[in-house]
């Protein structure tokens, strides 16, 4: 834990908050974040330590893996061995959003995410301070700002409750709303499948993926 967390409220001073999450995330502390779901918690996906602190501070295992958000479609390039089609056509419709990918990564990524049989979870957020802090850190591990088994966090005072020192640095971006996840989509397979239903409806994923099972 450090010593103490710091709130910035991303509203009236956004650069200044953008600033100190992305020191801390390169210093291998962890970060809480709004996103246009819920308030998210981050950590370096390519620290280990990091991602293992992460774990720690949801009281979860390595057998429930975080997923990553980035800051770009690009950057599908840089994590997968081969793009999809149908990774680059969602992407491309419903990219910033509440669209989560579980794709096959690169098996030459120097990352520990847990237990993830070579796959992950990715989704680029549809929130400009999230996107900024990204943009500057590259791929990030990103859970609920939550202890597992509690409510995701919708604001910052709730997240930083349960999450206390565990957090380096806190941005405060005010309320996200209703708490609806992003909906999940597995494209490891031969048809890509719906794993969770949330935030996009099964018609508008169909409308780009006809094929796309329920």
């Amino acid at each position: 834990m450090v010593a103490m967390s710091t709130t910035f409220d991303v509203r009236t001073e956004p650069a200044a908050g953008v600033d100190a999450a992305v020191s801390a995330l390169r210093r291998g502390q962890l970060v809480v974040f709004r996103t246009d779901t819920v308030y998210g918690l981050a950590s370096d996906a390519f620290a280990p330590d990091a991602v293992g602190r992460l774990l720690e501070a949801k009281g979860r295992g390595r057998d429930m893996p975080t997923p990553v958000l980035v800051p770009n479609v690009r950057t599908l390039d840089g994590l997968l061995d081969t793009v999809p089609p149908v990774a680059r056509e969602l992407a491309g419709a419903f990219w910033p959003g509440a669209l989560t990918m579980v794709v096959h990564h690169a098996a030459t990524l120097a990352w520990d995410l847990g237990e993830t049989k070579g796959t992950v979870g990715l989704r680029m957020p549809l929130d400009p301070v999230a996107l900024s802090v990204l943009e500057q850190t590259g791929p990030l591990a990103v859970s609920s700002a939550n202890r597992s088994g509690l409510t995701p966090a919708t604001d910052c005072a709730e997240a930083a409750r349960q999450l206390g020192t565990a957090v380096e640095v806190y941005l405060d971006g005010g309320e996200c709303g209703e708490p609806v996840p992003s909906t999940i989509v597995d494209l490891t397979g031969e048809t890509p499948k719906v794993l969770r239903l949330g935030a996009l409806s099964l018609e508008e994923l169909r409308a780009v993926v006809p094929d796309l099972e329920a």
